[in-house]
């Protein structure tokens, strides 16, 4: 069987590209190399540096493009104009799509991933020309779609409800943690704090600056419980890593009213290689998302040991489990109740920290891999 894959929105940047998304592919991918050698792959990529292990394996085939794909309006062209003349040519018995929509004319069976409808169900909170592409394309191509693929039970029912589609055309895959998110000896992790300037105990945020992540909560929870334990706060800082989304000036204006301004460090987005570490440094680490089709952050967290605080909205119930402190989205009492139990309470710290480790090595991508390519031979027989 021959099998298509659409990575062109795989970055390997070493920016916020290539986070979220482009991960998922990536790691499906390498994944799917490593479980499957009886059928080939063609990865239709852009024409950006990709490491050597990317798509490496025998019967993977990288088909590069002339274009830079990463420019969405070049994607966009790529996928509805080109894609399906090179499908004709091709002639996969398959297509993936891991990112929501797929070529419309495209002329074989074809898969999807939904991640998220966030622009569905928040839409306020995205830019007009965005909201409108990913509504009007993720809902067409559901309706053309073979089968789709939502990384969490909660995506699973939103696409059932808001997009109108069968039940049966559309399974929960879970999405894995890598396997570099673990815990670091003492020693590496000290000096790593040591070469970032990092105080012995602080309170870390990974993600997009961006409202459906919900930082203002977080923000006013900090100033709130810093100014309820002045003895314990002392030198407890808060670090808020990740590139600018949009609408992001409310957090750095909401920091400075706060007197927050030398106590909240934003060090942009955090290097890939480096994250484990950043894990591993945090006394705790804090996911007030309103939203989330799985939310990443968390599971790699609690591989690295590192306690979480994260909503019990949406499918961060799912990932976290028992296994980490759930809040309101718009409970700032709880969320200040959580920080200090983290904070300040070193049996509860490890217990939730072991907890995290135990729900983490339930999530793989080799599993993910699995799954995924058991939907491949269900569709194509």
């Amino acid at each position: 069987m021959r099998i298509a894959i659409n990575a062109n929105l795989v970055s390997f940047s070493g920016t916020y590209r290539q986070a979220g998304v482009s991960k998922y592919t990536e790691l499906l991918i390498n994944n799917l190399g490593e479980i499957d050698s009886s059928n080939q792959y063609l990865v239709y990529f852009g024409n950006g540096p990709h490491p050597s292990d990317f798509a490496a394996a025998p019967n993977f085939r990288l088909v590069r493009s002339r274009f830079n794909t990463e420019k969405p309006l070049t994607r966009i062209a790529w996928e509805q104009f080109i894609a399906p003349l090179r499908l004709l040519w091709d002639r996969p018995a398959l297509l993936h799509c891991p990112v929501n929509v797929m070529p419309l004319l495209s002329p074989t069976r074809t898969v999807i991933t939904i991640h998220d409808l966030g622009f569905m169900r928040f839409p306020d909170r995205y830019k007009k020309a965005k909201r409108l592409y990913l509504h009007a394309l993720t809902a067409l191509s559901a309706k053309r779609a073979s089968h789709l693929i939502t990384p969490s039970e909660a995506v699973r029912q939103e696409v059932i409800e808001l997009l109108k589609i069968t039940p049966r055309r559309v399974t929960a895959i879970a999405e894995g943690v890598s396997e570099y998110f673990k815990p670091f000896p003492a020693e590496e992790v000290e000096k790593f704090r040591q070469a970032q300037g990092l105080p012995a105990k602080f309170v870390l945020y990974v993600g997009t600056l961006e409202p459906r992540k919900n930082l203002p909560l977080l923000i006013k929870a900090f100033a709130r419980w810093r100014a309820e334990n002045p003895v314990e706060a002392e030198g407890v800082r808060l670090i808020l890593g990740g590139a600018k989304g949009w609408f992001y000036e409310e957090i750095f204006r909401l920091v400075g009213q706060l007197g927050l301004t030398g106590l909240t460090d934003f060090p942009g987005y955090l290097r890939e290689a480096d994250l484990p570490l950043w894990y591993n440094s945090a006394r705790c680490f804090v996911y007030p998302s309103v939203y989330e089709g799985f939310g990443l952050p968390p599971l790699e967290a609690m591989a690295c040991g590192c306690p979480v605080i994260t909503s019990d909205t949406s499918s961060l119930p799912e990932v976290v489990g028992e296994a980490g402190i759930l809040v309101k989205p718009d409970d700032q009492t709880g969320l200040t109740a959580a920080l200090n139990c983290l904070l300040t309470d070193d049996a509860a710290w490890s217990a939730y920290r072991e907890k995290g480790l135990a729900q983490a090595a339930r999530f793989t991508w080799q599993e993910a891999a699995r799954q995924t390519l058991r939907i491949y031979r269900q569709l194509v027989g």
